[in-house]
């Protein structure tokens, strides 16, 4: 299968040339392009998330032996979620070869969090079927190693942090309230409360509901630790 201009400047970029062309243009095709005939990533993200999480646990083991089992989990999952994986497909410009049906392409597919991550997980998987496990593992590392070892002991994300901090004190999981949306379609903008059973509140907006919940989250947690 020949490659388009863009899927082998993507190649470039990544550093790896594909033997099957054809599992790259398959991971980077949303669900919304597939058809009898076309398949789609959605597969391939399934497998990629579990050869990730291989990667990942390898790596943060070898990288501190002394770690105990309750230190590495929150280290993994701040690897492996899907704002990670988002910003690795933005690193690599994975939202330009994304191939995306109408209704995706306008409402700003290309830069959504959740469509670059489940990309990023499917190219994996692409590598990982392309050329086996070892060549798969140093191409996550090449875009993963700065991340591992700038990762932080509290690595928990800010939603996790505050519900532990409400169940430490015998409280209800906090809410999160949509006070408001802004913006068109294709970039929406998300105002975010995030509220104790005490009255604690922190307000937070972003491009998605997911990060203005992780912000006001945060804030909250910033107010209460204070």
């Amino acid at each position: 299968m020949k490659l388009s201009a863009e899927l082998k400047a993507f190649e470039v970029r990544i550093g790896h040339a594909f033997k099957d062309t054809a599992l790259l243009s398959r991971a980077v095709t949303h669900s919304s392009m597939s058809s009898n005939t076309r398949s789609d990533n959605q597969r391939m993200e399934f497998l990629g998330d579990r050869v990730l999480g291989l990667v990942m646990s390898e790596a943060l083991y070898l990288s501190d032996m002394d770690a105990a089992e309750g230190q590495l989990a929150p280290r993994y999952n701040a690897l492996v979620r899907k704002e990670t994986c988002a910003d690795v497909a933005r690193e690599i410009g994975i939202g330009e070869v994304l191939r995306l049906g109408r209704s995706e392409m306008i409402s700003g597919g290309r830069r959504k969090q959740a469509l670059l991550g489940d990309a990023m997980e499917a190219v994996i998987a692409a590598v990982y079927l392309d050329s086996g496990y070892d060549t798969a593992r140093d191409f996550i590392l090449r875009f993963w190693r700065t991340r591992i070892e700038g990762v932080e002991d509290d690595a928990r994300d800010p939603k996790t942090a505050l519900q532990e901090w409400a169940q430490a004190r015998k409280m209800n999981p906090p809410k999160y309230v949509e006070t408001s949306r802004s913006g068109p379609d294709h970039a929406p903008v998300f105002t975010i409360a995030a509220r104790l059973d005490s009255g604690a509140e922190a307000i937070a907006t972003a491009g998605s509901k997911r990060q203005a919940e992780q912000a006001a989250a945060k804030a909250l947690l910033s107010e209460l630790e204070n």
